[in-house]
C-alpha cells in the first residue's frame, strides 16, 4: 500500500447492483479533494464536485437505478455542508444502493498551514481566529466521519502528482490504458494543431503531390504509403521516432498524464504525414499501457 494510505473495514452492501460503485470523497480542507476528483475523472469516473450532503440520498438512489450508465460515480463532499454520516446511513427512496465506499483525506497542521499560506486564503472555518484555529475546528467536526471511512489518505508528504498516483493505484481499472495517445496528421499550410504535445515534420520526404498518378490518392492508399515509406530515411525516421517516444509515454504514465497528442505534418496534410502517422500508430500501439487513436485533420481539404 502507498505510504500514508490506510484501508479500514469494507462496507460494501451485499445487495448492491453488480459492478457499480459510488465513492464519497471528503476530508480536511486543503488536503487534496480537488486533486482526487480530477484524478478519478481521468480514470473514467463520473465526478460530482462539491455536492451538499443533503443531496447524497437522491444521488445514491439515482445511481442505484442507472445500471451501467453510471457504473462508477465519485462524489466530492465538503463536510461543513451538513451531516454526512446520517445521509449515508439513511435508507434510500427505493432501498437500492450501489457499492459504497468513503474516502477521507487528511494532512497534518504544518502541511495545511503551508498550503493555505501558499494560496493566500483563510481557512473556511477560522472566522476571526487563526489558520490553526480553523484547522482545529474542522478536525473536530470531521473526526466521526474519519473513524467510519473505508480509506484514509494522509497527504502531508504528497504533492499533487504523488496524490494522483496514489489514486490511480487504488482505483484504476487494470484494463484501462495508462495514457491515451492521439496521433494526428496535418498540413503546415493550415497551421500547427494547437493541442499538440509533440510535433514532427515529414516535409523532408519527396512529395507525392507532384506525381500525377499519386496526386488524387492519400497516404492511406497503398501506392502512396509504399512511395512515402520507401524513400531514403523514411522508415528509419518513423522507427527511431517511435523508439524515442517510448520513454516519453512511459514517463507520462508515471506522472499521470492520461492524454497526449502527437502531430505529424507535411505541406497539405494529405500524403506524407498521413502515411507516416498510419505507420507510427502501429508501432506506438505496441507500447505497454498505451491506447492509440488516429486522426487526419486536413485529409478532406482541397
Amino acid at each position: 500500500m502507498t505510504d500514508g494510505i490506510t484501508s479500514e473495514a469494507d462496507t460494501t452492501v451485499s445487495t448492491s447492483p453488480a459492478n457499480q460503485s459510488v465513492l464519497v470523497v471528503t476530508g480536511m480542507s486543503g488536503a487534496g479533494r480537488s486533486t482526487v476528483g480530477n484524478a478519478l475523472e481521468d480514470l473514467g469516473w463520473y465526478v460530482v464536485d462539491n455536492l451538499p450532503p443533503q443531496m447524497l440520498r437522491p444521488l445514491l438512489d439515482l445511481a442505484g437505478h442507472s445500471g451501467d450508465r453510471l457504473s462508477r460515480v465519485a462524489v466530492v463532499v465538503d463536510l461543513r455542508g451538513g451531516q454526512l454520516l446520517s445521509e449515508l446511513n439513511a435508507p434510500g427512496v427505493s432501498g437500492v444502493r450501489p457499492q459504497l465506499k468513503l474516502l477521507f483525506l487528511e494532512a497534518n497542521d504544518a502541511a495545511l498551514v503551508r498550503r493555505f499560506e501558499a494560496v493566500r486564503r483563510p481557512h473556511p472555518m477560522q472566522g476571526s481566529g487563526t489558520l490553526l484555529d480553523g484547522i482545529a475546528a474542522e478536525r473536530a467536526l470531521t473526526l466521526a466521519v474519519r473513524e467510519q471511512s473505508d480509506i484514509i489518505i494522509d497527504t502531508s508528504e504528497l504533492n499533487i502528482h504523488q496524490l494522483a498516483s496514489a489514486i490511480n493505484d487504488l482505483f484504476s481499472d487494470d484494463e484501462r490504458p495508462g495514457v491515451r495517445v492521439t496521433i494526428t496528421s496535418f498540413g503546415f499550410k493550415y497551421g500547427v494543431p494547437t493541442d499538440a504535445d509533440m510535433v514532427a515534420d515529414a516535409r523532408f520526404l519527396p512529395n507525392p503531390f507532384w506525381l500525377p498518378e499519386l496526386r488524387p490518392l492519400t497516404g492511406k492508399d497503398e501506392p502512396v504509403r509504399d512511395y512515402v515509406l520507401g524513400q531514403p530515411g523514411a522508415t528509419e525516421f518513423v522507427e527511431r521516432y517511435a523508439e524515442a517516444l517510448a520513454p516519453v509515454l512511459a514517463g507520462y504514465q508515471r506522472e499521470n498524464k492520461s492524454h497526449a497528442t502527437i502531430a505529424v505534418g507535411c505541406t497539405g496534410g494529405k500524403h506524407r504525414s498521413v502515411a507516416v502517422v498510419e505507420r507510427l500508430a502501429t508501432l506506438i500501439a505496441g507500447e505497454p499501457g498505451v491506447a492509440v487513436s488516429v486522426k487526419h485533420r486536413d485529409l478532406g481539404r482541397e
